[in-house]
Parts: C-alpha cells; sequence; structure tokens
C-alpha cells in the first residue's frame, strides 16, 4: 500500500510566446532580451525644432509612444525613456537668422522703389538656386515661387501694394546672403528653437503622447560633446583641420572590432546622403577639410553669422551626429537597450551616431536594438509643401481628434509605410464607431442585470459558451499579435472580430427576450478597453469605452441613468396608448423628444420592437451630427420622391396628349419621315418620295390601330 505522495511535475509549457522585435541591425526580427532585468533604456531621436511639427513627426512619435506603452503596460517592462531637442543645426541657424534680418528689413520701412530693387536681386538669387536643383519637388515648388514674384514685378505691385511677408521666402535668402554674416548675437538663434519646442510639447500632449522621463538639449550639453570629441581624437578616430573636427571613418572601418555604417552598409559613400547630413553651412570637400568624403564634422568651426562656442580648436559648434551620441551616453553610458528614430535617419545619422559611440567606448554593442517607424505618405504621395500636402499636427487635429489619428496608427505596422488620407482616416473612424457602438450596446444590455448577489449568476447556455471561447482565442491571439513585433494591426483586428463575436451574442438575447450574461460579457468590454488604454487610444481613468461628457464620464453616467430610465420608460408607456388610440400628434411629440431634444444633451434612444428603448450616452457633438445626416438624408430621398412624382406626372401629361390625337393626325406632323398619305393618314411615302415597303407599312398600321383605340377612349371619356 503507498505511503508517500506521488512525484509532481509542472507542465511542460511549450509553445509560449516570446517579445520578439525587429532589429535594424540585423534587419530581422530578434528576441528581445532588456542588458538589465526587467528595466528598458531607451533613447529616441527628438525633433529639431525650427519650424511646425508635422504629420512626418507624428508618424515617429505615435508610433513609438504605442511600442513604450505597450512594452511598459503589456509587457510590464520598467522604461527609462531619454528624448532630445537639437537646438542646434543648421537648419535653426539659417531659419533664425534669415527671420531676424527680414523683421529687421520690414521695421526699415523701405520705399516703394527700394523694394523693387530688392526684389528683382533676390529673384536673380533665386534662379541661380533655381539651375541648381536636381530634386523635383522642390524644383517645382521654387519655379512657382519665382513664377509668382515675377508676376508681382511685372504688375508694377512688387514695389507698390504687395506686403513683404508675401515675398519672404525669396527675400529672406537674398538679405542673408547679403548681410548674414552681421548677425552675431546668440540670443538670436536660441529664440526660434525655444518657441518651436513649445510648440512641439503642446502638440505631443494634444496627441496623447506620453512626455520623455528624461529630455536633453544640445545647447545644454556643449562642455560634453568637446570632452566627447577629445576622447574620440585620442582613440584614433578623430582629427582637426582648419578649427573643425572630423571623423575619421577608414581608421575606424579598419580597426580590427569596428565597423563603419553597420546598419546600412550600402549606403557607405553615398554623397547626397552625407552631404546632406552635414547640414547646408558645411564647408565644401573642394575646400580640402576632410581626408575622405566619407568622414563626417564632429565639431564645425564657426562662420560670421553663427552661433559659436570656446573649444580646443578655436571657436565652433558641434556636427548634428555627435550631439546624440553624446547626449545618450551621458545618460546610459556604454549600452543602452533600444535607441529608436524614424526611417529616414538610418543613413547617415543613426550610423555615425554608432560609430562615434563605439570609437569613443571602443566596443561594438552601444546599441542592443534600433528600431525604425516607416514613413508616412499623403494620399500615397510624399509629404512636401511643393505638392501642397504638407499637414502640420495643429491641422490635422482641426479635422480628426489625437484618438482617430492613433487608431490609423495602430490598424497598420509601426514600421511599415502609413498612409495619411481621407479614405485611411475613414477607416479609423469607421472602426472608431464599431468600437463606440459595442461598448453603449454593453452598458445598455448589462443596465437591468444584477451585479452581485445570487441573481448575478446563471447557468451558461451553449451561446455563453461559444462566446468565451471566442474571447480566450482571441485574447491569445492578440498576446501572440503582441510578442511578434508589436503586431497592433493583427490585434486591432482580432479586438474587431471580438467585438463582431459579442454584438452578435447581444442581438440574439434581445431577439430571444433573455437577460445576457453580465460578468462574461463585462469581462470581454473591459479586457478591449485595457487594450485600448495601453494602446493609448483610451485615458486609464476610464472604466470602459470611450469618454462621453468630460473626464467625469463615469459618474455623470451613475447619476443621470436613473433619471433617463425611467424618462424612457414612461415613454414607451406614452407611446403604446397612443398608438391603441391612433394618436399621431402624441406619437409625433415622442419621436420630436427622440430626434431633436436629446441629441442636444448628448443622449441616444433606440426604439426597438418588442423590447425597452435602448438609452445611450454619446457625445453631443456626434449626436448633433448624425443628426444632420439623417436630416440630410431624408431630404434627399424627399427630392427624389418629387423627382419621380414629376417625372411620372410628365409622362401621364405626354400620355394624356397622346391621347387627344386624331388617328388621322397622328403621322401628318412627321414631315422630316414621310411626304405622302393615303385617305385614313397613313404614310404610303417616305419624305424622299420612296413607296414605304410592306413591312413598314404593317407596323405604322399597328401603330395606327393603337392609336385610335386610345383616341376612341378619349372621346368616351368626355362624353361620360
Amino acid at each position: 500500500m503507498k505511503r508517500s505522495q506521488p512525484k509532481w511535475s509542472p507542465p511542460s509549457g511549450e509553445g509560449k510566446s516570446v517579445l520578439r522585435l525587429y532589429n535594424s541591425l540585423t534587419r530581422q526580427k530578434e528576441e528581445f532580451v532588456p542588458q538589465s532585468g526587467h528595466t528598458i533604456t531607451w533613447y529616441n531621436c527628438g525633433p529639431t525644432v525650427y519650424d511646425a511639427s508635422h504629420m512626418g513627426h507624428a508618424r515617429s512619435y505615435i508610433s513609438f509612444d504605442i511600442l513604450r506603452r505597450v512594452l511598459m503596460d503589456y509587457f510590464h517592462y520598467d522604461i527609462f525613456y531619454c528624448m532630445n531637442i537639437t537646438d542646434i543645426d543648421d537648419k535653426i541657424i539659417v531659419r533664425a537668422r534669415q527671420n531676424y534680418l527680414m523683421d529687421q528689413y520690414i521695421q526699415s520701412n523701405p520705399s516703394p522703389d527700394q523694394i523693387k530693387k530688392d526684389v528683382t536681386s533676390s529673384l536673380e538669387l533665386l534662379k541661380a538656386k533655381i539651375a541648381k536643383e536636381s530634386d523635383p519637388d522642390k524644383l517645382n515648388m521654387l519655379t512657382k515661387m519665382q513664377q509668382k514674384v515675377m508676376a508681382l514685378v511685372d504688375s508694377g505691385d512688387a514695389g507698390q501694394n504687395v506686403r513683404l511677408v508675401e515675398i519672404r521666402d525669396i527675400m529672406a535668402p537674398w538679405l542673408d546672403k547679403q548681410k548674414g554674416a552681421t548677425v552675431t548675437d546668440n540670443a538670436i538663434f536660441s529664440e526660434l528653437p525655444r518657441y518651436w519646442e513649445e510648440e512641439f510639447h503642446k502638440d505631443m500632449v494634444a496627441l496623447n503622447v506620453l512626455s520623455a522621463d528624461v529630455l536633453t538639449r544640445v545647447s545644454e550639453y556643449v562642455p560634453e560633446i568637446v570632452e566627447y570629441i577629445k576622447k574620440i581624437i585620442n582613440n584614433g578616430y578623430g582629427y582637426e583641420s582648419n578649427g573643425s573636427v572630423y571623423f575619421d571613418t577608414k581608421a575606424f572601418d579598419s580597426a580590427p572590432n569596428h565597423f563603419y555604417a553597420k546598419m546600412v552598409p550600402e549606403a557607405y559613400g553615398d554623397k547626397k546622403a552625407l552631404a546632406e547630413g552635414e547640414g547646408e553651412l558645411s564647408v565644401s570637400d573642394e575646400a580640402g577639410e576632410k581626408r575622405s568624403a566619407t568622414d563626417f564634422a564632429l565639431w564645425k568651426a564657426s562662420k560670421p553669422g553663427e552661433p559659436s562656442w570656446e573649444s580646443p580648436w578655436g571657436k565652433g559648434r558641434p556636427g548634428w551626429h555627435i550631439e546624440c551620441s553624446v547626449m545618450a551616453s551621458d545618460i546610459f553610458g556604454e549600452s543602452m537597450d533600444i535607441h529608436s528614430g524614424g526611417f529616414d535617419l538610418k543613413f547617415p545619422h543613426h550610423d555615425n551616431e554608432l560609430a562615434q559611440a563605439e570609437a569613443y567606448y571602443e566596443n561594438d554593442h552601444w546599441v542592443r536594438y534600433f528600431v525604425h517607424s516607416g514613413h508616412l505618405t499623403i494620399d500615397g504621395c510624399k509629404m512636401s509643401k511643393s505638392l501642397k500636402n504638407f499637414i502640420t499636427i495643429k491641422e490635422a487635429l482641426k479635422k480628426y481628434t489625437s484618438r482617430q489619428m492613433r487608431l490609423l496608427y495602430l490598424l497598420h505596422s509601426w514600421k511599415d509605410t502609413l498612409d495619411f488620407s481621407e479614405k485611411t482616416m475613414d477607416v479609423a473612424l469607421e472602426y472608431e464607431r464599431t468600437l463606440n457602438e459595442f461598448f453603449l450596446n454593453v452598458k445598455d444590455s448589462v443596465r437591468n442585470v444584477a451585479a452581485t448577489g445570487v441573481s448575478a449568476f446563471s447557468k451558461w447556455t451553449e451561446e455563453e459558451v461559444k462566446l468565451n471561447e471566442r474571447f480566450q482565442g482571441k485574447r491569445k491571439a492578440i498576446h501572440e499579435a503582441l510578442c511578434d513585433n508589436v503586431d497592433t494591426r493583427s490585434s486591432m483586428e482580432h479586438i474587431r472580430e471580438l467585438v463582431s463575436a459579442g454584438n452578435s451574442y447581444m442581438a440574439t438575447a434581445r431577439s430571444s427576450q433573455r437577460q445576457v450574461n453580465r460578468k462574461l460579457l463585462m469581462t470581454i468590454a473591459e479586457y478591449i478597453t485595457d487594450m485600448l488604454k495601453i494602446f493609448g487610444a483610451i485615458p486609464t481613468e476610464q472604466s470602459i469605452g470611450f469618454p462621453q461628457g468630460g473626464a467625469q464620464n463615469t459618474n455623470v453616467e451613475e447619476t443621470v441613468m436613473p433619471f433617463l430610465s425611467a424618462f424612457a420608460s414612461f415613454r414607451d408607456n406614452i407611446r403604446s396608448l397612443a398608438r391603441e388610440t391612433k394618436q399621431k400628434d402624441i406619437l409625433s411629440e415622442c419621436d420630436k423628444v427622440r430626434d431633436e431634444v436629446l441629441p442636444n444633451l448628448g443622449v441616444r434612444l433606440e426604439d426597438h420592437e418588442g423590447s425597452a428603448t435602448v438609452i445611450k450616452l454619446v457625445d453631443k457633438e456626434e449626436l448633433l451630427k448624425e443628426r444632420a445626416e439623417k436630416l440630410k438624408l431624408e431630404e434627399k430621398k424627399r427630392l427624389e420622391k418629387e423627382k419621380k412624382k414629376a417625372e411620372q406626372a410628365e409622362k401621364d401629361a405626354q400620355k394624356e396628349a397622346q391621347r387627344r390625337i386624331p388617328p388621322s393626325e397622328m403621322f401628318k406632323s412627321e414631315t422630316d419621315k414621310y411626304s405622302k398619305f393615303d385617305e385614313k393618314g397613313i404614310p404610303t411615302h417616305d419624305a424622299s418620295g420612296v413607296e414605304i415597303p410592306k413591312s413598314a407599312m404593317k407596323k405604322l398600321q399597328k401603330l395606327y390601330a393603337a392609336q385610335e383605340k386610345k383616341y376612341e377612349d378619349f372621346l368616351k371619356s368626355q362624353k361620360s
């Protein structure tokens, strides 16, 4: 007889999904393993703040916000997130200088003759720029700019009525060339980025993008940048030239433990990309500054009209790429888990970042996982001011809510190209409506079902079993999708299918007039809500569904719903009595309350034959929009009905007019067809005098006989 417990073995746990991320360093999905336990160090390339943030920026920041939220709130990693602000850059210098000079010019109140003279000179500079431009989009924009200003000159308005702000795009570069070197106040170069950084933060709040744990600005790290560069030189990977310092790519690449352009090796030597990375104020390669064309600036000697800081190599400023290497290193040290940025930053910016940091630390693992968001197109085209499809975040938010825009991003892969258009946004809007209606239906279905106690639990039917199996299957599928490179596109499709299953369950319960299983339905609704919270599409304080009527929506709903339920029940009774007594006026008033009064209060009533009225709290604006669309549709139907009625009246009038014609006269007016007729008035010869064939005569005789009958009927109707 056995006197000891049997051996116990845990389940094998086979098939367990692990998180895998697409790593730009390997160009494939890799299992994600943080360097230090459950903590993730993450650096994200922030904006260069010289203008308004646009939808291209939103593509990156919303995408990485979703990734960050999923890793933090779904996979429960502890994330230390750093983002930089580039506030020293060639673009900023040029824009700040041009704005300053243009403002000075306007304040000088130049005479009409002086303006005309200066506009003519600025056109010459623009023509020279057009002659050198190879990018078709930029060429198109510059050509249109030239045509607009030349039209002003030809009309005589260039020196008279033209507002100077309208031609600043061509005047500012000309002024910059004439007087740019005279701008010496560093404050001029700090005011512009400070303003646009503030606007950027406002945009991120409006888009519900989580703020960084640490935000670094280049202007605050110049001393650290100088020290960083000194060590790169000491390690043998940098050299000074005419007051500038360059990174020696060949020396770095030839070192046994280093590899230059490790992320995009095929771009090595891409002169256009390298030139764009160096900036428009950099000296040309022909000046002999560099040892190799692939070398890039770590420190730029400042020319007149540029901000400057002291350094061992003379007055200058940081190169673009070194900024991120230094700031990220200062926060995270010799290695970080994740570095993120837009797809277009891979080369040269991110490859140069890697080279600098690995040259500094003499390692090959400064970044473990490099992730890049996909491009953004507008209606299938590259976003460009010249194509007039350049959309700022503020402009987009005037038409769509931040939630709607986030749903668009969630419905697409974060690493693939995303198209922003009315068509793609319509898909997001429809998805939002589907979710919203589901949440409203759940709230209505469980409203009168006990939440606690004996009555809260009832035996499951086959319908509950099926719905639960669907729920468990979809929850597993969503987990696997998120493990697979945070695939929100598949996750959202699984949520859609789960919503569909829930709607079918509620519809079946309504049609059979039985109560839903509150616990099961609420569990599904809460799960979907939690996932949308994780994705950043619903505020975290919201219990179920989208917020209605402000941030305190849950309390508002709990407060007003008993009163609305009592009113709806009273209205149902009134409608039943009105139907029995055929009181159309009372029924009309009941409809008026539903269609015109309650929508203005954010309440939607839905009448269902044979069951209680459904009550839903919905945003007032949405209800008014629905009402406007309904009225528009009704008006369209009314106009179509009137049109058909008018067409029918016209047909009836034509038919009546046809009946009044004596058969002997019906063909005689058709002189373009016939020339001779018999005694009855039936044609015998066509218009050219040729006798009509027998086959044609038979048809004419049939038509005559038919008209004869119609005319006889008409005469009889007149006598009666």
